[in-house]
Protein backbone atom coordinates (compact mmCIF):
# COMPACT_ATOMS: atom_id res chain seq x y z
CA UNK A 1 0.00 0.00 0.00
CA UNK A 2 1.64 2.87 -0.92
CA UNK A 3 0.16 6.69 0.65
CA UNK A 4 1.22 10.09 -0.44
CA UNK A 5 3.84 12.04 1.77
CA UNK A 6 1.57 14.65 1.65
CA UNK A 7 -0.75 12.97 4.74
CA UNK A 8 0.23 13.51 8.00
CA UNK A 9 0.73 10.07 10.48
CA UNK A 10 -0.46 9.84 13.43
CA UNK A 11 2.79 8.99 15.59
CA UNK A 12 2.72 6.74 18.98
CA UNK A 13 2.15 9.40 21.54
CA UNK A 14 -0.63 11.21 19.38
CA UNK A 15 -2.16 7.66 19.14
CA UNK A 16 -1.49 7.39 22.97
CA UNK A 17 -3.24 10.13 23.92
CA UNK A 18 -5.86 9.45 20.98
CA UNK A 19 -6.56 6.21 23.03
CA UNK A 20 -7.18 8.32 26.26
CA UNK A 21 -10.15 9.00 24.89
CA UNK A 22 -11.61 6.19 24.21
CA UNK A 23 -12.34 5.72 27.96
CA UNK A 24 -14.34 8.79 27.56
CA UNK A 25 -16.15 7.78 24.11
CA UNK A 26 -16.65 4.44 26.36
CA UNK A 27 -18.52 6.40 29.24
CA UNK A 28 -20.39 8.44 26.63
CA UNK A 29 -21.94 4.78 24.86
CA UNK A 30 -22.13 3.42 28.06
CA UNK A 31 -23.80 6.13 29.54
CA UNK A 32 -26.29 5.33 26.82
CA UNK A 33 -26.10 1.80 27.03
CA UNK A 34 -26.16 1.97 30.01
CA UNK A 35 -29.21 4.26 30.33
CA UNK A 36 -31.05 2.02 27.36
CA UNK A 37 -30.13 -1.04 29.82
CA UNK A 38 -31.60 0.65 32.80
CA UNK A 39 -34.66 1.54 30.84
CA UNK A 40 -34.81 -2.36 29.36
CA UNK A 41 -34.17 -3.32 33.15
CA UNK A 42 -37.17 -0.84 34.03
CA UNK A 43 -39.35 -2.41 31.32
CA UNK A 44 -38.65 -5.56 32.26
CA UNK A 45 -39.53 -5.11 35.28
CA UNK A 46 -42.91 -3.47 34.13
CA UNK A 47 -43.13 -6.75 32.30
CA UNK A 48 -42.98 -4.86 29.04
CA UNK A 49 -40.89 -5.39 25.87
CA UNK A 50 -39.16 -3.31 23.34
CA UNK A 51 -36.51 -4.67 20.95
CA UNK A 52 -35.83 -1.54 19.09
CA UNK A 53 -34.11 0.09 21.91
CA UNK A 54 -31.74 -3.42 22.16
CA UNK A 55 -30.56 -3.19 18.29
CA UNK A 56 -29.45 0.08 18.83
CA UNK A 57 -26.96 -0.32 21.56
CA UNK A 58 -26.11 -3.49 19.70
CA UNK A 59 -24.91 -0.97 16.75
CA UNK A 60 -23.53 1.06 18.85
CA UNK A 61 -20.93 -1.06 20.22
CA UNK A 62 -20.56 -2.16 16.57
CA UNK A 63 -19.09 1.24 15.37
CA UNK A 64 -16.61 1.79 18.36
CA UNK A 65 -15.14 -1.86 17.66
CA UNK A 66 -14.27 -0.74 13.98
CA UNK A 67 -12.98 2.66 15.19
CA UNK A 68 -9.77 0.62 17.36
CA UNK A 69 -9.76 -1.60 13.94
CA UNK A 70 -8.95 1.30 11.85
CA UNK A 71 -6.01 3.15 14.50
CA UNK A 72 -4.79 -0.53 14.65
CA UNK A 73 -4.01 -0.69 10.88
CA UNK A 74 -2.47 2.81 11.34
CA UNK A 75 -0.17 2.29 13.48
CA UNK A 76 0.90 -1.10 11.82
CA UNK A 77 1.62 0.79 8.68
CA UNK A 78 3.82 3.23 10.28
CA UNK A 79 5.89 0.15 11.93
CA UNK A 80 6.21 -1.15 8.81
CA UNK A 81 7.40 2.06 7.24
CA UNK A 82 10.24 2.34 10.04
CA UNK A 83 11.27 -1.39 9.38
CA UNK A 84 11.81 0.00 5.90
CA UNK A 85 13.41 3.18 6.39
CA UNK A 86 15.66 1.09 8.87
CA UNK A 87 16.41 -1.38 5.94
CA UNK A 88 17.15 0.90 3.55
CA UNK A 89 19.92 2.86 5.93
CA UNK A 90 21.87 -0.50 6.61
CA UNK A 91 21.41 -1.23 2.72
CA UNK A 92 22.98 2.45 2.32
CA UNK A 93 25.91 2.27 4.72
CA UNK A 94 27.30 -1.37 2.98
CA UNK A 95 27.11 0.05 0.15
CA UNK A 96 29.85 3.27 1.32
CA UNK A 97 31.26 1.25 3.36
CA UNK A 98 32.08 -1.26 0.24
CA UNK A 99 32.71 1.99 -2.08
CA UNK A 100 35.10 3.25 0.52
CA UNK A 101 37.29 0.00 0.68
CA UNK A 102 37.35 0.20 -3.08
CA UNK A 103 38.64 3.64 -3.37
CA UNK A 104 40.88 3.06 -0.36
CA UNK A 105 42.41 0.11 -2.39
CA UNK A 106 42.58 1.71 -5.83
CA UNK A 107 43.91 5.26 -4.53
CA UNK A 108 46.60 2.95 -2.60
CA UNK A 109 47.72 0.95 -5.68
CA UNK A 110 48.02 4.04 -7.58
CA UNK A 111 50.23 5.77 -4.77
CA UNK A 112 52.63 2.81 -5.37
CA UNK A 113 52.48 2.60 -9.01
CA UNK A 114 53.85 6.22 -9.06
CA UNK A 115 56.41 5.81 -6.08
CA UNK A 116 57.76 3.04 -8.03
CA UNK A 117 57.89 5.16 -11.33
CA UNK A 118 59.62 8.49 -9.45
CA UNK A 119 62.23 6.17 -8.22
CA UNK A 120 62.60 4.38 -11.43
CA UNK A 121 63.57 7.98 -12.81
CA UNK A 122 65.78 8.82 -9.91
CA UNK A 123 67.81 6.07 -10.68
CA UNK A 124 67.97 6.32 -14.17
CA UNK A 125 68.82 10.44 -13.49
CA UNK A 126 71.64 9.51 -10.66
CA UNK A 127 72.93 6.98 -13.45
CA UNK A 128 72.95 9.68 -15.99
CA UNK A 129 74.56 12.33 -13.69
CA UNK A 130 77.69 9.23 -12.64
CA UNK A 131 78.14 8.50 -15.96
CA UNK A 132 78.69 12.36 -17.04
CA UNK A 133 81.30 12.69 -14.61
CA UNK A 134 82.98 9.81 -15.41
CA UNK A 135 83.32 11.04 -19.01
CA UNK A 136 84.53 14.69 -17.60
CA UNK A 137 87.06 12.71 -15.17
CA UNK A 138 88.01 10.83 -18.29
CA UNK A 139 88.55 13.42 -20.27
CA UNK A 140 90.45 15.14 -17.82
CA UNK A 141 92.77 12.84 -17.54
CA UNK A 142 93.16 12.54 -21.04
CA UNK A 143 93.81 16.06 -21.29
CA UNK A 144 96.12 15.87 -19.06
CA UNK A 145 97.80 12.91 -20.28
CA UNK A 146 98.09 14.56 -23.94
CA UNK A 147 99.54 18.02 -22.39
CA UNK A 148 102.17 16.08 -20.61
CA UNK A 149 102.99 13.52 -23.60
CA UNK A 150 103.60 17.00 -25.73
CA UNK A 151 105.73 18.11 -23.92
CA UNK A 152 108.01 15.11 -23.51
CA UNK A 153 108.14 15.12 -27.28
CA UNK A 154 111.05 16.79 -28.62
CA UNK A 155 110.43 19.81 -31.09
CA UNK A 156 110.59 18.56 -35.25
CA UNK A 157 108.54 15.63 -33.79
CA UNK A 158 105.17 16.79 -34.44
CA UNK A 159 103.31 16.27 -37.62
CA UNK A 160 102.81 19.70 -40.32
CA UNK A 161 98.83 19.79 -39.56
CA UNK A 162 98.11 18.10 -36.87
CA UNK A 163 99.30 16.44 -33.92
CA UNK A 164 97.75 13.38 -32.40
CA UNK A 165 99.27 12.30 -28.54
CA UNK A 166 98.42 8.70 -27.30
CA UNK A 167 97.23 8.39 -23.90
CA UNK A 168 95.39 5.28 -21.53
CA UNK A 169 97.11 2.18 -21.61
CA UNK A 170 97.25 -0.89 -23.70
CA UNK A 171 96.82 -3.56 -21.76
CA UNK A 172 93.53 -3.80 -21.56
CA UNK A 173 91.91 -7.05 -23.70
CA UNK A 174 91.59 -4.98 -26.56
CA UNK A 175 94.76 -2.88 -26.85
CA UNK A 176 92.59 -0.06 -27.08
CA UNK A 177 94.46 3.46 -27.49
CA UNK A 178 92.85 6.73 -27.01
CA UNK A 179 94.38 9.76 -29.11
CA UNK A 180 93.48 13.56 -28.51
CA UNK A 181 93.77 15.21 -31.66
CA UNK A 182 95.20 19.22 -31.12
CA UNK A 183 95.23 21.92 -34.07
CA UNK A 184 98.68 22.81 -34.68
CA UNK A 185 98.09 26.82 -35.18
CA UNK A 186 101.37 28.92 -35.83
CA UNK A 187 101.86 32.15 -33.59
CA UNK A 188 105.17 33.19 -35.57
CA UNK A 189 103.81 36.39 -36.88
CA UNK A 190 102.65 37.31 -33.42
CA UNK A 191 105.78 36.81 -31.59
CA UNK A 192 107.37 38.30 -34.53
CA UNK A 193 105.52 41.89 -33.91
CA UNK A 194 105.40 41.17 -29.70
CA UNK A 195 109.52 40.55 -29.52
CA UNK A 196 110.90 43.91 -28.13
CA UNK A 197 113.13 44.01 -30.90
CA UNK A 198 110.51 44.95 -33.72
CA UNK A 199 110.95 47.86 -35.58
CA UNK A 200 108.87 50.78 -34.00
CA UNK A 201 107.49 52.34 -37.65
CA UNK A 202 106.54 48.25 -38.70
CA UNK A 203 104.55 48.22 -36.02
CA UNK A 204 102.56 51.71 -36.11
CA UNK A 205 102.20 51.03 -39.69
CA UNK A 206 100.23 47.40 -38.46
CA UNK A 207 98.54 48.46 -35.34
CA UNK A 208 98.29 52.13 -36.19
CA UNK A 209 99.90 53.87 -33.36
CA UNK A 210 103.09 53.88 -31.19
CA UNK A 211 104.49 50.11 -28.59
CA UNK A 212 104.66 52.92 -26.09
CA UNK A 213 100.48 53.58 -26.71
CA UNK A 214 100.03 50.23 -27.49
CA UNK A 215 101.80 49.75 -23.72
CA UNK A 216 99.65 51.93 -22.16
CA UNK A 217 96.39 50.76 -23.45
CA UNK A 218 97.36 47.01 -22.16
CA UNK A 219 98.18 48.08 -18.79
CA UNK A 220 94.65 50.13 -18.64
CA UNK A 221 93.22 47.42 -19.93
CA UNK A 222 95.20 44.50 -17.60
CA UNK A 223 92.61 44.00 -14.89
CA UNK A 224 89.72 44.04 -17.13
CA UNK A 225 90.58 41.48 -19.82
CA UNK A 226 92.93 39.22 -18.26
CA UNK A 227 92.11 35.22 -17.51
CA UNK A 228 93.23 33.04 -15.45
CA UNK A 229 94.88 29.73 -16.36
CA UNK A 230 92.84 26.44 -16.40
CA UNK A 231 94.02 22.46 -16.00
CA UNK A 232 92.93 22.23 -19.95
CA UNK A 233 95.14 25.51 -20.94
CA UNK A 234 96.67 28.42 -20.44
CA UNK A 235 95.32 31.95 -20.88
CA UNK A 236 95.65 33.95 -23.48
CA UNK A 237 98.08 36.86 -22.40
CA UNK A 238 96.20 40.23 -22.18
CA UNK A 239 99.00 42.00 -24.93
CA UNK A 240 97.53 38.91 -27.57
CA UNK A 241 94.07 39.80 -26.47
CA UNK A 242 94.22 43.49 -27.25
CA UNK A 243 96.48 43.32 -30.16
CA UNK A 244 93.61 41.16 -31.98
CA UNK A 245 91.56 43.61 -31.34
CA UNK A 246 93.41 46.57 -32.26
CA UNK A 247 94.61 44.47 -35.58
CA UNK A 248 91.02 43.93 -36.07
CA UNK A 249 90.06 47.15 -35.93
CA UNK A 250 92.73 49.12 -37.94
CA UNK A 251 92.85 46.48 -40.92
CA UNK A 252 89.14 44.93 -41.33
CA UNK A 253 90.79 41.80 -42.38
CA UNK A 254 88.26 38.49 -42.27
CA UNK A 255 88.17 37.16 -39.04
CA UNK A 256 89.92 33.99 -40.61
CA UNK A 257 92.82 35.54 -41.60
CA UNK A 258 93.32 37.01 -38.22
CA UNK A 259 92.97 33.92 -37.04
CA UNK A 260 95.56 32.53 -38.84
CA UNK A 261 98.07 35.50 -37.80
CA UNK A 262 97.47 35.22 -34.08
CA UNK A 263 97.45 31.15 -33.82
CA UNK A 264 93.51 31.15 -32.44
CA UNK A 265 90.41 30.13 -33.55
CA UNK A 266 87.61 31.98 -35.50
CA UNK A 267 85.39 32.26 -32.64
CA UNK A 268 87.74 32.99 -30.05
CA UNK A 269 88.81 36.13 -32.44
CA UNK A 270 85.51 37.20 -32.79
CA UNK A 271 84.90 36.89 -28.52
CA UNK A 272 88.46 38.65 -28.10
CA UNK A 273 86.89 41.80 -30.38
CA UNK A 274 83.81 41.96 -28.65
CA UNK A 275 85.12 41.82 -25.45
CA UNK A 276 88.39 43.96 -25.50
CA UNK A 277 85.97 46.76 -27.16
CA UNK A 278 83.53 46.57 -24.24
CA UNK A 279 86.52 46.64 -21.73
CA UNK A 280 87.84 49.91 -24.01
CA UNK A 281 84.28 51.60 -23.51
CA UNK A 282 83.79 50.65 -19.92
CA UNK A 283 87.78 51.44 -19.10
CA UNK A 284 89.01 54.35 -20.98
CA UNK A 285 86.26 55.94 -22.82
CA UNK A 286 85.35 57.67 -18.99
CA UNK A 287 89.51 58.75 -18.86
CA UNK A 288 89.73 59.70 -23.02
CA UNK A 289 86.27 60.67 -23.97
CA UNK A 290 84.32 62.95 -22.10
CA UNK A 291 83.19 66.81 -22.35
CA UNK A 292 85.88 69.09 -21.32
CA UNK A 293 85.70 71.43 -18.02
CA UNK A 294 85.88 74.93 -17.38
CA UNK A 295 89.25 75.16 -17.47
CA UNK A 296 89.74 73.00 -20.82
CA UNK A 297 86.84 74.49 -22.41
CA UNK A 298 88.49 78.32 -22.04
CA UNK A 299 91.81 76.29 -23.92
CA UNK A 300 89.48 75.06 -26.65
CA UNK A 301 87.69 78.43 -27.37
CA UNK A 302 90.82 80.24 -27.30
CA UNK A 303 91.90 77.56 -30.24
CA UNK A 304 89.36 77.55 -32.46
CA UNK A 305 89.01 81.54 -31.76
CA UNK A 306 92.77 81.66 -33.37
CA UNK A 307 90.96 79.75 -36.24
CA UNK A 308 88.36 81.04 -36.96
CA UNK A 309 88.01 85.07 -35.62
CA UNK A 310 84.80 83.63 -33.67
CA UNK A 311 84.71 83.55 -30.09
CA UNK A 312 83.10 80.92 -27.93
CA UNK A 313 83.33 77.82 -30.61
CA UNK A 314 83.35 75.03 -27.84
CA UNK A 315 83.19 72.61 -30.49
CA UNK A 316 82.96 71.65 -34.34
CA UNK A 317 79.82 68.65 -35.21
CA UNK A 318 80.72 66.30 -37.92
CA UNK A 319 77.71 63.49 -38.80
CA UNK A 320 79.26 60.38 -41.06
CA UNK A 321 78.04 57.35 -42.16
CA UNK A 322 79.11 53.75 -41.29
CA UNK A 323 78.53 50.97 -43.97
CA UNK A 324 76.25 47.52 -42.28
CA UNK A 325 74.91 44.21 -44.17
CA UNK A 326 71.24 44.50 -44.69
CA UNK A 327 69.76 44.18 -41.38
CA UNK A 328 66.58 41.86 -40.85
CA UNK A 329 64.76 44.13 -39.14
CA UNK A 330 63.51 47.67 -39.81
CA UNK A 331 65.41 47.71 -43.74
CA UNK A 332 64.03 50.53 -44.87
CA UNK A 333 65.03 52.90 -41.49
CA UNK A 334 69.21 51.96 -42.32
CA UNK A 335 68.63 52.46 -46.14
CA UNK A 336 70.90 55.46 -47.01
CA UNK A 337 69.54 57.01 -50.24
CA UNK A 338 72.47 59.16 -51.20
CA UNK A 339 74.99 56.58 -50.79
CA UNK A 340 72.98 54.23 -52.88
CA UNK A 341 72.86 56.83 -55.70
CA UNK A 342 76.48 57.56 -55.69
CA UNK A 343 77.68 53.93 -55.76
CA UNK A 344 75.11 53.01 -57.55
CA UNK A 345 74.57 49.79 -55.59
CA UNK A 346 72.42 49.55 -52.47
CA UNK A 347 73.39 50.57 -48.82
CA UNK A 348 72.81 50.87 -45.53
CA UNK A 349 74.60 52.50 -42.75
CA UNK A 350 74.18 53.72 -39.35
CA UNK A 351 75.11 56.99 -38.35
CA UNK A 352 78.06 58.60 -35.86
CA UNK A 353 77.86 62.14 -34.92
CA UNK A 354 80.59 63.25 -33.47
CA UNK A 355 82.08 66.91 -31.41
CA UNK A 356 85.65 67.07 -31.24
CA UNK A 357 87.90 70.30 -30.18
CA UNK A 358 90.86 71.98 -32.25
CA UNK A 359 92.92 68.66 -32.20
CA UNK A 360 90.43 66.27 -33.64
CA UNK A 361 89.55 64.97 -30.24
CA UNK A 362 86.07 63.66 -29.97
CA UNK A 363 84.45 65.37 -26.78
CA UNK A 364 81.19 63.73 -27.10
CA UNK A 365 79.39 61.06 -29.76
CA UNK A 366 75.97 59.73 -30.36
CA UNK A 367 76.71 56.47 -32.36
CA UNK A 368 73.69 53.87 -34.10
CA UNK A 369 70.53 55.96 -35.45
CA UNK A 370 69.79 54.42 -38.96
CA UNK A 371 71.26 56.30 -42.22
CA UNK A 372 68.25 57.26 -43.43
CA UNK A 373 67.63 60.20 -40.35
CA UNK A 374 69.11 63.53 -41.58
CA UNK A 375 71.74 65.17 -39.36
CA UNK A 376 69.22 67.84 -37.58
CA UNK A 377 66.90 64.53 -36.97
CA UNK A 378 70.22 62.45 -35.45
CA UNK A 379 71.10 65.89 -33.52
CA UNK A 380 67.84 66.38 -31.66
CA UNK A 381 68.41 62.10 -30.76
CA UNK A 382 71.54 63.25 -29.35
CA UNK A 383 72.67 63.52 -25.34
CA UNK A 384 74.17 66.70 -26.83
CA UNK A 385 71.17 68.30 -27.61
CA UNK A 386 69.70 67.25 -24.23
CA UNK A 387 72.92 68.93 -22.28
CA UNK A 388 71.60 72.30 -24.50
CA UNK A 389 68.10 71.64 -23.29
CA UNK A 390 69.06 71.86 -19.68
CA UNK A 391 71.32 74.68 -19.88
CA UNK A 392 74.61 73.74 -20.36
CA UNK A 393 75.70 74.91 -23.61
CA UNK A 394 74.65 78.65 -22.77
CA UNK A 395 76.89 81.22 -24.24
CA UNK A 396 78.74 78.49 -26.61
CA UNK A 397 78.42 77.56 -30.03
CA UNK A 398 78.63 74.39 -31.43
CA UNK A 399 79.95 74.94 -35.12
CA UNK A 400 77.77 72.32 -37.66
CA UNK A 401 77.66 72.26 -41.57
CA UNK A 402 74.23 73.33 -43.88
CA UNK A 403 72.69 69.86 -42.67
CA UNK A 404 72.32 70.86 -39.02
CA UNK A 405 69.56 73.83 -38.23
CA UNK A 406 70.56 77.36 -36.60
CA UNK A 407 69.98 76.95 -33.37
CA UNK A 408 71.09 79.19 -29.87
CA UNK A 409 73.86 76.87 -29.10
CA UNK A 410 74.43 75.68 -33.00
CA UNK A 411 76.18 78.12 -35.48
CA UNK A 412 75.26 76.89 -38.87
CA UNK A 413 76.40 78.98 -42.67
CA UNK A 414 74.14 80.62 -44.48
CA UNK A 415 72.63 78.88 -47.14
CA UNK A 416 70.56 81.13 -49.62
CA UNK A 417 71.59 82.75 -53.06
CA UNK A 418 73.18 85.88 -53.62
CA UNK A 419 75.32 85.99 -50.38
CA UNK A 420 76.72 89.34 -49.00
CA UNK A 421 80.62 89.61 -48.18
CA UNK A 422 79.63 89.45 -45.16
CA UNK A 423 78.26 85.93 -45.48
CA UNK A 424 80.78 84.92 -47.34
CA UNK A 425 83.53 85.79 -44.92
CA UNK A 426 80.89 84.19 -42.27
CA UNK A 427 80.60 80.92 -44.40
CA UNK A 428 84.45 80.72 -44.94
CA UNK A 429 85.35 81.09 -41.36
CA UNK A 430 82.95 78.55 -40.31
CA UNK A 431 84.41 76.31 -43.16
CA UNK A 432 87.85 76.27 -41.54
CA UNK A 433 85.94 75.16 -37.92
CA UNK A 434 84.17 72.42 -39.98
CA UNK A 435 87.16 71.39 -41.66
CA UNK A 436 88.96 70.60 -37.97
CA UNK A 437 85.62 68.27 -37.62
CA UNK A 438 85.62 66.84 -41.28
CA UNK A 439 89.43 65.89 -40.87
CA UNK A 440 89.11 64.05 -37.43
CA UNK A 441 86.65 62.02 -39.14
CA UNK A 442 88.69 61.05 -41.87
CA UNK A 443 91.76 60.30 -39.90
CA UNK A 444 89.09 58.01 -38.06
CA UNK A 445 88.45 56.32 -40.69
CA UNK A 446 91.93 56.07 -41.91
CA UNK A 447 93.03 54.64 -38.82
CA UNK A 448 90.94 52.12 -38.61
CA UNK A 449 89.96 50.29 -41.69
CA UNK A 450 86.72 48.32 -40.45
CA UNK A 451 84.66 51.82 -41.10
CA UNK A 452 85.59 51.90 -44.62
CA UNK A 453 83.30 48.79 -45.27
CA UNK A 454 80.76 46.37 -44.44
CA UNK A 455 81.49 44.36 -41.30
CA UNK A 456 80.69 41.14 -40.04
CA UNK A 457 79.66 42.13 -36.59
CA UNK A 458 75.85 42.37 -35.41
CA UNK A 459 74.54 45.74 -35.67
CA UNK A 460 73.44 45.26 -31.55
CA UNK A 461 77.31 44.84 -31.10
CA UNK A 462 78.08 47.18 -33.13
CA UNK A 463 77.63 50.84 -31.18
CA UNK A 464 80.09 49.48 -29.03
CA UNK A 465 82.87 48.55 -31.65
CA UNK A 466 82.60 52.23 -33.20
CA UNK A 467 82.81 53.52 -29.53
CA UNK A 468 85.78 51.70 -29.41
CA UNK A 469 87.39 53.31 -32.42
CA UNK A 470 86.22 56.71 -31.13
CA UNK A 471 88.45 56.28 -28.16
CA UNK A 472 91.32 54.73 -29.40
CA UNK A 473 91.40 57.55 -32.20
CA UNK A 474 91.21 60.29 -29.19
CA UNK A 475 94.41 58.17 -27.68
CA UNK A 476 96.38 58.06 -30.71
CA UNK A 477 95.47 62.06 -31.21
CA UNK A 478 96.84 62.55 -27.50
CA UNK A 479 100.10 61.05 -28.03
CA UNK A 480 100.72 62.09 -31.07
CA UNK A 481 100.64 59.19 -32.87
CA UNK A 482 100.55 60.67 -36.64
CA UNK A 483 98.34 58.22 -38.82
CA UNK A 484 100.24 57.12 -42.13
CA UNK A 485 99.49 59.09 -45.14
CA UNK A 486 98.40 56.12 -47.59
CA UNK A 487 95.80 55.29 -44.96
CA UNK A 488 94.15 58.53 -45.10
CA UNK A 489 90.48 58.16 -46.23
CA UNK A 490 88.30 60.93 -48.09
CA UNK A 491 85.23 61.19 -46.46
CA UNK A 492 81.78 61.61 -49.11
CA UNK A 493 78.92 62.51 -47.07
CA UNK A 494 76.43 64.42 -48.77
CA UNK A 495 74.89 67.33 -46.41
CA UNK A 496 71.46 68.25 -47.18
CA UNK A 497 69.94 71.48 -45.90
CA UNK A 498 67.74 70.84 -42.55
CA UNK A 499 64.11 71.17 -43.64
CA UNK A 500 63.68 73.51 -41.17
CA UNK A 501 67.23 75.70 -41.07
CA UNK A 502 66.34 78.65 -38.95
CA UNK A 503 64.66 77.79 -35.18
CA UNK A 504 65.71 80.58 -33.30
CA UNK A 505 65.40 84.58 -34.15
CA UNK A 506 68.05 85.25 -31.39
CA UNK A 507 69.98 82.99 -33.51
CA UNK A 508 69.55 85.08 -36.71
CA UNK A 509 70.92 87.93 -35.01
CA UNK A 510 73.81 86.71 -33.43
CA UNK A 511 75.00 85.26 -36.29
CA UNK A 512 74.81 88.46 -38.60
CA UNK A 513 76.07 90.24 -35.71
CA UNK A 514 79.30 87.42 -36.02
CA UNK A 515 79.48 88.18 -39.79
CA UNK A 516 79.22 91.84 -39.30
CA UNK A 517 82.53 92.08 -37.38
CA UNK A 518 84.60 89.30 -39.45
CA UNK A 519 84.51 91.46 -41.96
CA UNK A 520 84.54 95.15 -40.58
CA UNK A 521 87.05 94.36 -38.46
CA UNK A 522 89.11 92.98 -40.81
CA UNK A 523 88.88 88.87 -39.48
CA UNK A 524 87.61 87.74 -42.30
CA UNK A 525 90.77 87.78 -44.98
CA UNK A 526 89.32 88.03 -48.96
CA UNK A 527 89.88 84.37 -50.22
CA UNK A 528 85.89 85.06 -50.84
CA UNK A 529 86.72 88.29 -53.24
Amino acid sequence: MEISSSVPFLNQDDFSHFFSLFPEMDDTFGVNLSSGNDSRKRRRKDGQDEPEDDEAGVNASKNGGGFKEFLASLMLLDEDEKQEQKQREIDFQQDKFQFDSTFNKENQVMNNYYNNLEQHYSQLNDLDQSRAKRARRSASSSAVTAVAAATAVPAGSSGEGCSSVQSGSGTGPAGHHRRLWVKDRSKDWWDQHNHPDFPEEEFRKDFRMSKATFGMICNELDSTVMKKNTMLREAIPVRQRVAVCIWRLATGEPLRLVSKRFGLGISTCHKLVLEVCSAIKTVLMPKFLQWPDEQRMRTIKNEFEAVSGIQNVAGAVYTTHIPIIAPKISVAAYFNKRHTERNQKTSYSITVQGVVDPKGVFTDICIGWPGSMPDDQVLEKSALFQRANRGLLRDVWIVGNSGFPLLDWVLVPYTKQNLTWSQHAFNEKIGDVQNVAKEAFARLKGRWSCLQKRTEVKLQDLPVVLGACCVLHNICEMNNDVIDPTARFELFDDEMVAENSIRSANAVQKRDQIAHNLLHHGLAGASFL
